[in-house]
This record gives C-alpha cells, structure tokens and sequence, in this order.
C-alpha cells in the first residue's frame, strides 16, 4: 500500500511540472498571435467549461473499474489540445481545443483523487490528500519555471530551436504523453478498479448523482463561491503587481515564495487540521479569516512587506482548506463510488473557476479594490452556506436516530 501511495503523490508531483509548462508563455504566444487580451479569459472560461463537463462524467467511468485506461484516454486528450492550440492559429478553433485540453485533464485530475481516497485509510485520508496537494503545488511552481526558462533562457531557446512559443506546447504535449506512457507501466489498481461487477451504464449513474444528499449540495454551491474567489484572487494579484509597478522578476519571487509556503502548510500542518472532527467548524473559521485578510492586504499602504507577511497566512489556510474539503466530500460517497463524488465536486469548482474571471475582469477594469473586496465576499457568502450545510447536517443525524 505504501509503494502505491507514493506512486500517486509522485504522479501529482509530474501532473503539476507537466500541465504547467505552458502557462508561462501562453500571454506572449496569444499577443505574438495578434489576438485580443479579453481572449485570455475566453481561453480559460473554455478550459474550465472543459473541466466542468468532463469531471462527473471521467468520474463515473472510473467508477466501474480500469482508471488506468480512463486516466490514459484523458492525458492523451490533453496533449492533442494543447498541441492543436499552440499550432492552430486561429482564435475561434483554438477556443475548442481549449476545450478539449479541459475535457483530457480532468480525467486525470478527478481519479487520481479518488484514487488516493480509495487506497487510504480514512483515518489517514486527509493527511495523504495534503500531500498529493503539495506535491501538485511544488509540481505547477516547477513547471512555470521550466516553462519559462525553456521560452527565454538563450541556451535552451538555441539547443531546441524555439524559434516561436508553440514549440513550447509540442514539448508539453510530448511529455504528457510520455507521462500518459509512465502511468500504464506504473499504475497500481485498488480493489475497486479490480471489481468487474456490472455497475450499470453511464446514463443510469448520472442520473443517480442527481440525487446527492441536500446537505452535499450546498456544500459544493459554498465550494463554487469559495472558489470564485480564490480564482480571481490568484489570477489578477498578477495584474496588481504589474500595476504597483513591481518588475516581472518581483513578481517570480512571490509566487515561488506562496508554492514554498503552500508545501509547508500542506505537509507540517495539515495532519494536525486533519483529526479536527467537526472539520464544517474548522473550515468556517478558515474562510472567515480569509476574508479579513484580503480586505486587509490590498488596502495596507507597504503591500509589498504585507502581501509577504499578512498575505502568506491566506496562502497557509488555502492549503489547509483543500485537503479538508476534500475529505468531507469523499465521506459522502459510498465505497466504489468516489469517482462520480468527486467528479461532481470539479464540476462545482469549474463553474467558479467560469465565472470568477469573467466576473472579474469586469470588476478589476472598473476598481482592483473592488475585485478584492469581492473575492473576500464571496468567501464569507461560502461560509454563511457552510451554515446551512451544517444545520441539515444536525437534521439528517436526528433523523437517523429516530429511524434506528
């Protein structure tokens, strides 16, 4: 079980460098193209619409047995996607690639965490979940260096012959494809995966999952608020520093300094989180503290001592909230069935990671303290939810009593 375990954290660890190499140079190869800046929003709505779509349905497939062969059939997607977007050159196809960039990755994303669910104890499940997302975190901030050290970096630029960015996406889509071979010779099945039973087809289950549990329900609209906001959080504190005036270099500094404070707080502190029982409570008060924070941060005068000080307590209950909510989703899914869970469970966080930069950006070209302000609102929304959750919670464990 140990050697698995490992397994799958290492495969979050090359998710992350894999499917992040292309990031850095995405802007300047749009703008080389001629295309117009909102297209980057329009490229990331279609990504995410992608994501959204793709979760439940890679989810229930995996449910009845060979994610291997579901998580290979996505990575392969995935680098038909991106290496047509790099190469396509026309705006409105490169959307629909996009897409189907979207559609490939989230296989991948959704049943390695189940997955992971399925071989841990659940004791230990929300422990071995922080250090998939800090392997995934340390992965992506590896992969936006190597990204942009291949794009710029002289040497690299005449070994490789980049004589334009989507030589980049190539070179992504080449090894994702060879992380796609890596996954078929390595990938350990669970019990689950080695249950052949006929679980019924695909339209019976997603139906079934339309009669979720309501308490789960709100849980994941609070999810989609929360997400909202971290989205646009993460997204436009780029164009702030750009706006402060702070230097390309700068900015490379902070984000590196988040991805070691993310791993820290995912790996040292986390596990304690993680034997909190009433984790509705926990997740609360962490949301709460969030929001004080952002309101705080972007109106201090000295941002750049704040955002490296205040700002990295956000950076450390984002970490913490994660693997939580992650956890208290997988206790609602019946055994064999955490794929479907969790593929439900992106779709919600899709349908923030759609609307939060498109909402944003409308809110960030008319004020950036109203964009801030809104992401702190839409976590303290999330957590007036998470109430709710927690009342229906009380009223299905007094119903079952009364039943036994």
């Amino acid at each position: 079980m140990k050697k698995t375990l490992i397994l799958t954290i290492l495969y979050f660890l090359i998710q992350g460098i894999v499917h992040n190499i292309g990031h850095p140079v995405t802007p300047a190869f749009v703008r080389s193209l001629g295309i117009p800046d909102f297209m980057f929003g329009v490229f990331f709505a279609s990504m995410s619409f992608g994501l959204m779509i793709g979760g439940p349905i890679w989810g229930i497939l995996g449910d009845r047995g060979k994610k291997k062969n579901y998580i290979i059939i996505g990575l392969l997607l995935y680098s038909v996607g991106q290496l047509f977007f790099g190469y396509v050159g026309n705006q409105y196809i490169m959307i629909i690639f996009r897409f189907v960039s979207g559609v490939g990755a989230v296989a991948a994303s959704t049943l390695l965490i189940s997955h992971l669910i399925e071989i841990s104890d659940i004791r230990e499940r929300a422990k071995n979940l922080a250090y998939a997302a800090a392997a995934l975190t340390l992965g992506g901030s590896m992969g936006y260096y190597l990204g942009g050290f291949l794009g710029t970096n002289t040497f690299m630029v005449d070994l490789l012959n980049l004589t334009s960015y989507n030589k980049i996406f190539l070179i992504q889509a080449i090894l994702n494809t060879a992380y796609a071979v890596l996954i078929y010779i390595t990938f350990i099945d669970s019990k689950y995966d080695k249950n052949t039973e006929n679980k019924g087809n695909i339209f019976t289950n997603l139906k079934e999952i339309t009669h979720i549990r309501l308490s789960l329900l709100f849980f994941l609209i609070s999810l989609t608020f929360m997400t909202i906001g971290a989205t646009n959080l993460s997204k436009y504190i780029d164009v702030y520093f750009d706006e402060l005036g702070y230097s390309p270099q700068d900015l490379g500094t902070f984000v590196f300094a988040t991805g070691i404070v993310s791993v820290f707080a995912s790996v040292v502190i986390v596990p304690i989180f993680s034997k909190i029982k009433k984790q509705i409570l926990a997740i609360s008060i962490i949301q709460l503290l969030s929001a004080a924070i952002v309101f705080y941060v972007f109106r201090a005068s000295n941002f750049l001592l704040i955002v490296y000080t205040v700002y990295m307590l956000y950076v450390v209950f984002k970490a913490i909230y994660l693997p939580l909510e992650q956890n208290y989703i997988s206790l609602h899914a019946e055994p064999g069935k955490f794929g479907r869970v969790m593929g439900v469970r992106q779709s919600f966080l899709s349908i923030g990671m759609v609307i939060g930069p498109l909402l944003g950006g409308f809110l960030y070209e008319k004020d950036s303290l109203l964009l801030f302000d809104s992401s702190a609102i839409t976590f303290v929304i999330g957590v007036l939810l998470l109430g709710v959750v927690y009342i229906l919670e009380r009223r299905y464990q007094s119903q079952k009593k009364i039943e036994n």
